[in-house]
């Protein structure tokens, strides 16, 4: 569908005074515009603020009649095919800006000719012209823009030029070319060719085909050259029988009768599938290639094959394909800061074909995903068209048509994987095309484009006059009468068509809308997307790098993001959620949105659509550096309560809605008990209302209503209740600050249940607790180490475990080495840990002799110990990685020689334990030995270690010397009991008394007599 939009894409018009009468045109590069005529080319120089915009710049005489013409930016030459005494030649103007006058000397060479001798030196300053011999007729010709290579179009084959530039000495090289590579596509004639960036489009009366070139790895041999798979002979047999298998060939010439017509199915085959088109691609490497690359390689991306319609008499040209172009994109950088952009290379990021039949035309998107973006259907016969960013411009006998396109809807989505999400949107490339207007012209034949211009050629005879204008011209007076169209003069013109800059078509486009706004909002819309996209299209271009254009084009863009949000607001279908991220793209806040939309009235009586209501929602969501003025607040809750009252609790508590009067809040609230609504999301929200207004009577009774794991879901439902986000910085809130006085364990186990449900990150709720509590980022509160266990007590994953242990071994041992209370009384004991964590071990029973309460300075510090020793003796702990962190604790207190003992006996150092334990308490060594030598390896250190150890001690005397003969005596027990009674004699002091030792012999000797 094509909508009609009576808008103004075409400002003045010039005409271009050429000498003779122009056959073929040319434009491109920055102000180049050629004018073939005969067996001259005139170049003009086209600027559009000059008085006079096309200036004469050269003249130079071409060899024969000029059929084909191409320029290309980079090299800045001009490539023509010339016909002269029935033979086509194809040559290349170099340097053609040197040329002063149309005697100038020219200088003449072949491709990869070397200048020589004094030549040289004259050829700087000289027109060059570059024959270039083919060994077929040179058919078409198309210049890449980006590269600079030439591709000549043949039969059956294609001809690929490399451009490059060929040293002559020091400072001065000349422009040449290098044959790269032969395409061969068997039974095709091309009429047309496109070539950018390594894609080729070719085409034939009713056959388009895009194939895509690419250098293969330079270890990769066994590259297929004919990609095309379907059987090459029969191709080429169907061919040499008459070409019957062509689409674009009728056939009926060979067969024996003429009443039947016999072509081909219309075919369209996309991406890979284009490989079953049945033409054959064969690549003939001729050029140097790169040693780091390997040889090159063919991929077809679309085929398209016409049929033509034969269901009336119509002429053959009547079904031509005609106007193939392919349209580069490319990527452009984003604008600082100031609005200032810098010079940018050309990278290509997206890439359009384009070509036509006279009464449809077609848009493919050629890179990244091959598909149709737009079909144009004009409502005349079409002669030419042509493609730029913005528009399509087509003409026809007598008319200037101008579509808009999609390509910047279609490119930006390939620039942008945000793309129509809720940070950004774009309208679809699918959009209804847009015709602007019909500008009249009498005996249109050619048109080309560049920048801002069109250039237009009409020769007008008797037969392009309307007949309208020829009844009014006799009337006018009877006796003139019209001469025959072999008697009269055929006239001639060369337009220029400035078309209207992008601001004042934007301006326009946005005007024209508010026609539509009350009436026919999908009318509007369209034409917003239009505007948008005419935006975007020209902000896209890589000429762009004045700021102050660009700054201008960037505000309207903006502008038509509000409009478009406007739109989509007020719009209730399934695209009103666009209004979220066009709002976004505007840079409107969330104040200027509510102000603008005009459907919403203050008693909220009138239902908004649900473009707003989405809106308000995902904005009340975010956390967003905004808070609504106190009226703007009390709106936005009378609209979600009368909409989507189970969404008020969560938008009260956003920070947007920090203005808002507590008792209208609390008023709102109260409805939705009313209403069937009561929950604890509710419950909370009205006792952090009543903490608002100081009314701490109501907050208890609210608090009352739940019990504590309710109120731990409720907040897990909404955590903005405990904490907000503002600039990337952690803040409590007032609810937060208030259960940390009142209900530390509620608090701690919110902020669990949030972590463990994946609403808030662990560094996230460190920091909660350290900013709640006052504390900077070296102190660690108890609140926070309350949390930790807390953690554990949930049980953590194991990815996050063992930092857990070791912020809570950090800071167990930094309190029992600085002997620092906690700031706060912990919410657990060891004993409701041990009880309630597994991760918390028992304590081995001989710890106890180690350190007993009378000995440790207040009960935190014996709390802290506990906590240490207990997550020692853990399963879960990896004892090996904290050794470091044992440091600041020394074994000279009890504290840390407990610690560093259990250390031990966890790592199977029992020697090492044994003989601190015999050093420092060796009250301990047999109730340790009792615990940790039970397994078959360290059982043997009864009798290996601890009774040698004991006997040489107790004969040393001292103090303890009750403590090691008692512990000799249950040493000798154990040993009698394990070992026989010659392997107990063996292991007995040989200077020992006998009488000491015989009531362990006699028990070890009756034990082997009764077994």
């Amino acid at each position: 569908m094509v909508r009609l939009y009576n808008l103004h894409p075409f400002g003045s018009q010039q005409v271009v005074r050429c000498q003779q009468e122009p056959e073929r045109v040319c434009c491109g590069g920055q102000d180049a515009l050629f004018v073939a005529a005969g067996c001259k080319v005139e170049a003009f120089s086209v600027e559009a603020r000059a008085p006079e915009p096309a200036r004469p710049r050269c003249c130079f005489s071409t060899l024969g009649q000029v059929l084909h013409l191409s320029y290309s930016e980079p090299g800045d030459y001009l490539v023509t095919i010339e016909e002269k005494n029935k033979a086509t030649f194809l040559r290349a103007y170099v340097n053609w800006r040197k040329r002063t006058t149309e005697n100038s000397r020219v200088c003449i060479r072949m491709v990869g000719h070397r200048l020589e001798g004094c030549f040289r030196e004259a050829s700087k300053d000289q027109m060059s012209i570059i024959e270039i011999p083919l060994s077929e007729p040179p058919l078409c010709i198309s210049c890449c823009p980006v590269t600079g290579d030439l591709l000549v179009g043949c039969i059956n084959k294609l001809v690929l030029f490399s451009l490059k530039w060929q040293v002559v000495n020091e400072g001065f090289s000349i422009l040449d070319f290098e044959r790269a590579l032969v395409i061969h596509i068997d039974s095709i004639l091309p009429i047309e060719i496109s070539f950018c960036a390594g894609y080729i489009a070719v085409m034939t009366d009713l056959e388009v085909l895009i194939l895509h070139l690419e250098t293969a790895p330079k270890d990769e041999t066994n590259v297929d050259h004919s990609p095309l798979t379907k059987d090459t002979r029969t191709r080429q047999a169907t061919a040499e029988a008459g070409k019957k298998s062509d689409a674009y060939t009728l056939s009926a010439p060979q067969l024996e009768s003429e009443d039947f017509v016999l072509c081909q199915k219309p075919t369209e085959l996309l991406g890979e599938v284009s490989r079953q088109s049945g033409l054959s691609v064969t690549l003939e490497s001729m050029g140097l290639h790169d040693d780091r690359a390997g040889p090159p390689r063919v991929h077809p991306i679309l085929y398209r094959r016409f049929t033509p319609d034969v269901s009336s008499y119509v002429f053959p040209d009547d079904t031509k394909l005609h106007s193939l172009q392919l349209l580069p994109i490319y990527q452009t950088d984003a604008v600082t800061a100031d609005g200032k952009s810098s010079p940018q290379e050309k990278e290509l990021l997206s890439l359009f074909c384009f070509f036509s039949l006279p009464h449809i035309g077609y848009l493919y998107m050629a890179v990244k995903s091959v598909q149709l973006v737009s079909v144009y259907q004009y409502p005349e016969k079409s002669h030419q068209a042509v493609l730029t960013p913005q528009f399509l411009h087509v003409i026809t006998s007598n008319n200037l048509q101008c579509f808009t396109v999609r390509c910047s809807a279609a490119a930006a989505r390939d620039a942008d994987p945000y793309m129509d999400t809720t940070l950004k949107a774009c309208p679809p490339f699918s959009l209804d095309i847009c015709a602007l207007r019909m500008q009249l012209f009498i005996g249109l034949k050619a048109i080309c484009h560049f920048k801002n211009h069109i250039i237009l050629l009409t020769k007008a005879g008797t037969e392009d006059i309307p007949e309208r204008k020829k009844s009014l011209l006799s009337r006018k007076d009877g006796s003139v009468k019209l001469k025959t169209p072999s008697a009269m003069e055929a006239g001639w013109n060369l337009y220029i068509v400035n078309t209207t800059s992008t601001m004042q078509l934007y301006k326009e486009m946005v005007d024209y809308s508010k026609t539509y706004r009350n009436v026919r909002t999908q009318s509007c819309i369209h034409l917003l997307s239009e505007a948008h996209l005419l935006v975007r299209a020209a902000l896209m271009d890589p000429s762009l790098t004045e700021p102050g254009e660009k700054e201008e084009l960037l505000e309207a863009f903006r502008e038509s993001c509000g409009h478009l949000g406007d739109c989509y607001s007020r719009l209730d279908t399934q695209y009103s959620h666009l209004a979220l991220p066009y709002y976004k793209m505007s840079g409107l806040s969330m104040t200027d949105v509510l102000t603008r939309i005009d459907s919403v009235v203050e008693d909220g009586s009138q239902k908004p659509e649900r473009g707003l209501l989405f809106y308000i929602n995902h904005s009340l969501y975010e956390n967003v550096d905004e808070e609504l003025s106190e009226v703007l607040a009390a709106k936005v809750s009378q609209i979600i309560s009368a909409t989507e009252p189970k969404q008020l609790p969560h938008a009260l508590c956003s920070p947007c809605m920090k203005n808002i009067d507590p008792l209208i809040a609390m008023n709102t609230l109260k409805k939705l008990n009313t209403s069937g609504l009561s929950s604890v999301l509710v419950t909370l929200t009205k006792a952090a209302m009543a903490l608002k207004m100081g009314d701490l009577n109501t907050y208890k009774n609210e608090m009352k209503c739940h019990t504590e794991m309710e109120l731990v879901c409720g907040f897990i439902l909404e955590p903005r209740l405990l904490i907000l986000q503002k600039k990337g910085q952690v803040i409590p809130t007032e609810f937060a600050a208030h259960l940390k006085e009142t209900q530390p364990g509620l608090l701690v186990a919110a902020i669990s249940g949030l972590q463990k449900n994946s609403k808030m990150e662990t560094e996230e709720a460190d920091t909660f607790f350290k900013v709640i509590c006052g504390k900077n980022e070296d102190i660690i509160p108890q609140l926070l180490v309350d949390f930790w266990e807390a953690q554990l007590v949930a049980s953590v994953p194991e990815i996050e475990l063992q930092e857990l242990f070791f912020k809570l071994l950090s800071q167990y041992i930094w309190r029992l080495s600085q002997r620092q209370s906690p700031d706060t009384k912990p919410l657990r004991n060891p004993e409701d840990l041990i009880n309630s964590c597994s991760h918390y071990g028992l304590i081995y029973p001989w710890v106890t002799f180690l350190t007993s309460s009378d000995s440790l300075p207040n009960q935190n510090y014996a709390e802290d110990l506990s906590k240490l020793q207990s997550l020692i003796c853990g399963p879960s702990f990896d004892v090996a990685s904290i050794l470091p962190f044992l440091e600041p604790l020394s074994e000279d207190t009890s504290a840390g020689f407990s610690v560093h003992v259990l250390c031990l006996a966890r790592l199977k150092e029992h020697e090492q334990a044994i003989n601190s334990l015999l050093d420092r308490c060796p009250e301990a060594v047999i109730p340790y030995a009792h615990h940790e030598l039970k397994e078959e390896g360290p059982r043997a250190l009864w009798w290996k270690k601890l009774l040698p150890d004991l006997c040489q001690r107790i004969r040393q005397g001292g103090e303890k010397y009750e403590v090691y003969l008692s512990s000799l005596k249950e040493t000798l027990s154990v040993v009698a009991t394990e070992l026989e009674l010659r392997d107990f004699l063996n292991v007995l002091p040989e200077d020992g008394t006998v009488a000491f030792f015989l009531p362990y012999l006699l028990y070890s000797s009756r034990k082997k007599s009764m077994t």
